[in-house]
């Protein structure tokens, strides 16, 4: 019996071409990350992050990783089926500060600081692992704090457990100022306040300030009017102390929830994200006692809903 033998192509045949590049022109002022998963709705979002990751979007030619990079209309976003390096950069991330102790580093809005164990998310957790890494496999980081997924901002992990276990045991001491910008619905009539209440979680893992006193957890938020409108208003936030989801339940509390922030009572979507951003963090570094002080603008997506331009 004759086996079947698959033809095979004429020598001078060309090879495959690869899927050509597909482009899309942008119509409206957003962010890079919101605008793929509108536009690639077949994928799922750790595929869209991996494209970025990998080099695979252009804007006008421009090859392009950051989540929050800003669209205008009339230019166009191509993403590629080919790889522009076989080693991902940092995506959503970037160093602001690394030495043998600590790594300081400024999240953009959609990247998670850490996944839990069932989630195998791209996070700043996994891609400072992956870059402590390139010079020993055995190097590590260690979680000191966190920002939600759709929080901005500055952040810092530590390289080792000592270095961790002594800044967290210290950390009201270590941490000489830690400050937010929040962009709020409605205009805040008191030019600055002292937000206090015990935070508890629910079943359904929203925390809310209980009624009771001594019941939960202490939380203190202070905040002064930067900017204010009809519509919104910007503010500085400060805390005393760092509770899951302090600033959005106390924003919720005195009424004027944090844009974006459905889970906490918000009706806007102005800017296509949360309007939460880590915006000052200082500290004593744990080896050198020298205080660090590192500091990012605030969003212009926040400053343009009072007028000022992009």
């Amino acid at each position: 019996m004759n086996k079947r033998v698959p033809p095979r192509r004429p020598s001078g045949a060309l090879p495959r071409k690869p899927a050509p590049a597909r482009q899309f022109p942008v119509d409206e002022p957003t962010e890079l990350l919101v605008f793929l998963l509108a536009k690639l709705a077949g994928q799922g979002r750790n595929s869209v992050k991996s494209l970025l990751a990998h080099g695979q979007v252009s804007v006008d030619d421009r090859v392009e990783t950051k989540y929050n990079c800003p669209l205008k209309p009339g230019q166009v976003v191509t993403v590629s089926k080919e790889k522009k390096s076989a080693e991902p950069g940092l995506v959503g991330l970037r160093i602001l500060h690394e030495d043998d102790d600590v790594i300081v580093v400024y999240k953009e809005a959609g990247l998670l600081s850490i996944a839990s164990p069932q989630e195998t998310e791209l996070t700043a957790y996994r891609q400072l692992t992956a870059h402590v890494r390139r010079t020993n496999e055995k190097n590590r980081i260690f979680v000191l704090h966190r920002l939600d997924r759709e929080t901005s901002g500055v952040m810092m992990f530590a390289k080792s457990e000592r270095v961790q276990q002594r800044m967290q045991d210290n950390w009201n001491e270590v941490v000489k100022e830690r400050s937010y910008v929040a962009l709020v619905e409605g205009l805040v009539k008191k030019t600055q306040g002292t937000i206090s209440s015990w935070l508890k979680e629910s079943s359904t893992l929203k925390m809310y300030s209980s009624p009771h006193p001594n019941d939960g957890q202490h939380a203190v938020t202070h905040y002064k009017v930067l900017k204010a409108s009809r519509g919104f208003s910007l503010l500085e936030v400060n805390l005393e102390t760092g509770r899951k989801n302090q600033i959005r339940v106390h924003m919720q509390d005195i009424g004027h929830p944090v844009v974006g922030d459905k889970k906490y009572g918000s009706k806007s979507k102005a800017i296509n994200r949360l309007g939460l951003h880590a915006r000052v963090l200082s500290f004593e570094h744990p080896t050198t006692g020298q205080i660090m002080r590192f500091e990012s603008p605030i969003p212009k997506s926040f400053l343009s809903q009072f007028g000022e331009k992009e």
